[in-house]
């Protein structure tokens, strides 16, 4: 059965009640369903980064995600400058097959572009490797472990 169709929109997180729905999207996705600890879930980057959000269109929080750029993206990204680091990428499952997760990724390489940045990496969760290779996301590297969960670098240039 198809999902039914939903109108949403995708925006830059702008002040602290878009952020606080962004966190509230984590928890639920990677707290409660997946197990991370929530001490694990929200770091000292949150302050810094672009966070990302899509809400249904009377207000509920369907997925966040957040660019790091700059000195914070750094040690996610092996340091190269132009490089920012997508993360924290949520979707809400009663929202997943919707496209808010492509949606939000595309938001993302939006705000990097407009930090200048020529390229995004992320660390997927294995599962979710065919999703970011279908938009243009190339793996490298070994399979790492994050939080518990087995991960693989990707990048996109941009």
């Amino acid at each position: 059965m198809s999902p039914v169709p939903v109108s949403y929109e995708v925006r830059v997180a702008d002040g602290p009640a878009d952020r606080e729905a962004c966190f509230a999207v984590r928890k639920q996705v990677f707290v409660v369903e997946q197990g991370v600890p929530e001490e694990l879930e929200y770091d000292a980057y949150d302050a810094g980064a672009v966070h990302v959000l899509a809400v249904r269109d009377d207000g509920t929080p369907l997925g966040a995600g957040r660019l790091l750029y700059g000195e914070a993206a750094a040690g996610k990204t092996g340091g190269e400058p132009g490089v920012g680091s997508l993360g924290r990428l949520a979707v809400v499952a009663e929202a997943r097959g919707l496209g808010v997760g492509v949606a939000l990724v595309r938001a993302v390489e939006d705000a990097a572009r407009e930090q200048g940045l020529t390229a995004v990496d992320l660390g997927a969760q294995t599962h979710a490797l065919g999703f970011y290779a279908r938009l243009g996301y190339e793996a490298y590297g070994p399979e790492f472990v994050d939080a518990g969960l087995p991960h693989r670098a990707m990048r996109r240039r941009l």
